[in-house]
């Protein structure tokens, strides 16, 4: 029973690290400056074929 709770609060402990790592950085990602529209590429939209009037039965 006791190695039990020795690695349950391990793991309990490795976890609280990784979230408090995890909020650091998240802090850091959210102080960036707004970046303008025009600063990012166009993306490519293509069409979608839905015009076509070619089905095949299923069988």
């Amino acid at each position: 029973m006791m190695t039990f709770f020795t690695i349950f609060l391990v793991l309990i402990g490795i976890n609280v690290a990784m979230m408090l790592v995890s909020m650091k950085s998240i802090g850091k990602k959210t102080n960036k400056p707004a970046q303008n529209i025009s600063d990012k590429p166009a993306s490519v939209i293509y069409p979608l074929d839905l015009a076509t009037s070619n089905y095949k039965k299923a069988v």
